[in-house]
């Protein structure tokens, strides 16, 4: 993708006209993306060579950029005509006196009164928002008639009327995990701000549709904001998607529809419903990303946007969750350094680079980080979230603990928060914090799978599998190609005796581990062929074979154990397939498989394949195959492990071998 003069400089007057328009209406997160997509588009030389003559005459041929103008008449008039009121609530709003800034256009005995004719009219049943078009009355009456106020001036007035409902209800909330902390606190504003927005709707809409004649946009963000509050998504999706039709340039408007879509296959359904042009070609790579997609299709993408913005802080940062969630850390630390070493004071998703160093074990920098973040702003959740990871990584789990409640007084909403709090308090073997505070980070976001996956882990310490494994099955499809998941699923179904779903659980996990390496994806609509030559987990091999092997199926046992050996020189020397049954039954069997391959070298000697080559002994040994018992045991007496047990069964052999008339070779 790249953009010609005309259309670089047609985005870059769009992307300033959203600057305003957002910084306008308060909407100072949706401001500073647009600002820094606005400031990360590079400037040709004609751009960068100023005439300073212009300068003297600076009043003349120059458009404001403090007010942008309104292209509907009438809009522009109301506006004008309240232009003081107006400057009035918005340096109320900065001041964060909500209620005030709230009261300039819409006093509570307004709103009080078009609440209760609204309510009275009973033009819309609880539950229903999508039911403008069924409405009653296709006429309001008196009383519900709103002031002659600009929609900015509403919108202002409506917003600010929302967040002081959002600030009473964390003023209202006790102490983070305290006794008290149900977090069942709710936003009493919600009612109030969506009564006033049906009315105005029902006010402009036109005869032949339920849409507002003359909307802009903003009002139907607010209501599909609203109403995603209440739990009301799938009509939320539909006024947040009229929205981006009349404003694209909105990214509050695109995240909010981002935190309504919990599978991918919800954002294919949904992506025709928009707009089709750069902002939306943004939202599919950002969603994609929140449900931890990594394919290469994304990657080209993301490479095409960052030629239009080289620089964006947005996109860079894109690029390396797309690395974390691909499991290529390193690449995702080098991408996160490069983003700080442009951007130094940006705060932004640095949670997530501390998640990497943390799990690279990285302290040093880890150290670094949290340091920078304290000097920049140390009350931002995500400085709190870092300082945590670093005391984390020393063992010092209070101290952590403190830390990650301290950026949840700063925001309740912060996921990472809560799911690092949940795996401090596993290590402090405090079970029951852990299931409260993975709760609430699912409560939060449900497409985060390591709060399921923490929920799954902390109910199998309490020995409640059937919950375990609901949670474990939660988080593998969320992540279907990650084996680890599967691993989890497989394992816990051993535990519950239900060993044929177990073993098709961790075969999927040997499929997923080579998903990361070879960029492929299940659902080619079949079962898996074969992995010849494959590079697998040894452990995860055993402990199929483990499982054939409790179940009587010597045979598929013996196969397994043979590939768990077979991978100490990278498992070239065995071309058994490992297949998922169609017809075998269970609950974890609804995603397909497909060929994947990687690795190169082999694990050497490990605990793993010294114990399958023990069974393997053990297995010649009742089938009379004293030749392979034997030299199988000689190999484990090499290995290091076990040898005692070796050296018992190598001198076993030998006297069946001397009972039988066998020569064998001798045992070094």
């Amino acid at each position: 993708m790249s953009l010609n003069d005309r259309e670089k400089s047609q985005l870059r007057s769009a992307l300033q006209d959203a600057v305003i328009k957002c910084s306008e209406r308060c909407l100072y997160q949706s401001s500073k993306w647009a600002a820094e997509l606005l400031n990360a588009i590079p400037e040709t030389e004609t751009e960068v060579t100023f005439d300073d003559s212009l300068l003297s005459d600076a009043s003349t041929g120059y458009a404001s950029t403090v007010i942008a103008p309104n292209v509907d008449p009438d809009e522009a008039a109301l506006e004008a005509k309240e232009i003081s009121k107006y400057l009035l609530a918005k340096s109320f709003f900065d001041c964060r006196e909500y209620d005030r800034c709230s009261a300039i256009f819409l006093p509570d005995s307004t709103l009080a009164g078009i609440v209760s004719s609204k309510e009275s009219s009973n033009a819309t049943p609880k539950g229903k928002g999508k039911g403008k078009a069924t409405t009653t009355s296709t006429k309001p009456s008196s009383g519900e008639k709103l002031p002659q106020i600009s929609q900015r001036s509403l919108f202002l007035a409506l917003y600010s009327k929302f967040l002081a409902g959002e600030k009473r209800k964390d003023e209202d909330a006790e102490m983070v995990m305290g006794p008290q902390d149900l977090g069942t606190c709710v936003n009493k504003q919600l009612l109030t701000v969506s009564r006033v927005l049906e009315v105005w709707f029902d006010q402009h809409k036109t005869e032949d549709s339920d849409e507002a004649e003359g909307s802009q946009g903003w009002l139907e963000y607010l209501y599909g904001m609203v109403l995603a509050k209440e739990k009301n998504e799938e009509v939320a999706l539909h006024w947040l998607i009229r929205s981006v039709h009349l404003f694209p340039m909105n990214w509050g408007c695109w995240l909010e529809m981002t935190g309504l879509i919990s599978r991918i296959e919800d954002l294919n359904h949904v992506m025709p419903r928009l707009p089709q042009n750069i902002v939306s070609f943004m939202f599919h790579i950002h969603t994609s990303l929140e449900l931890y997609q990594h394919d290469s299709s994304l990657s080209n993408s993301l490479e095409q946007l960052l030629n239009i913005f080289p620089t964006s802080s947005f996109l860079l940062t894109c690029d390396a969750l797309l690395a974390y969630h691909a499991k290529d850390l390193v690449l995702a630390e080098q991408n996160f350094s490069r983003i700080l070493s442009i951007h130094p004071h940006r705060l932004d998703s640095l949670d997530h680079y501390s998640n990497i160093l943390y799990v690279m074990n990285l302290r040093p920098k880890l150290a670094f980080l949290a340091h920078l973040c304290s000097s920049v702003d140390k009350f931002r959740p995500e400085s709190c979230v870092v300082i945590g990871n670093y005391y984390s990584l020393l063992s010092l789990h209070e101290k952590a603990v403190q830390y990650f409640r301290r950026a949840l007084m700063l925001d309740r909403t912060c996921l990472s928060a809560w799911t690092l709090m949940g795996h401090e308090y596993v290590e402090l073997k405090n079970t029951h914090a852990a299931i409260e505070s993975y709760r609430r980070a699912v409560d939060v976001n449900r497409r985060d799978y390591r709060a399921w996956y923490g929920l799954g882990q902390t109910y199998e310490v309490l020995e409640m599998h059937a919950y375990a494994l609901w949670y474990y099955k939660k988080a593998a499809g969320l992540r279907p190609w990650d084996g680890k998941m599967w691993m989890a699923v497989g394992s816990c179904l051993q535990r519950m005796n239900r060993n044929q779903d177990g073993i098709k659980a961790l075969k999927r996990a040997l499929l997923a581990e080579s998903q990361y390496e070879t960029g492929n994806s299940f659902g080619n609509g079949g079962g898996l062929p074969s992995l010849r030559g494959v590079h697998m987990d040894p452990e995860i091999l055993l402990q199929i074979a483990g499982m054939y092997d409790s179940i009587g199926e010597e045979e598929d046992a013996k196969a397994y154990m043979e590939m768990c050996v077979a991978q100490e020189d990278g498992g070239d020397n065995l071309g058994e397939s490992i297949a998922i049954h169609n017809d075998s039954p269970g609950e974890v069997s609804d995603d397909d498989g497909e060929n994947a391959g990687r690795g190169e070298g082999g694990t050497g000697v490990t605990a793993a394949t010294s114990k399958a080559r023990m069974w393997l002994a053990r297995y010649a040994m009742r089938t009379e195959d004293y030749t392979t018992a034997n030299r199988l045991a000689s190999e484990l007496c090499q290995d290091g492990v076990e040898v005692e047990e070796a050296k018992a069964l190598i001198r076993e052999i030998r006297s069946r071998m001397e009972a039988t008339g066998m020569s064998g070779p001798s045992a070094g």
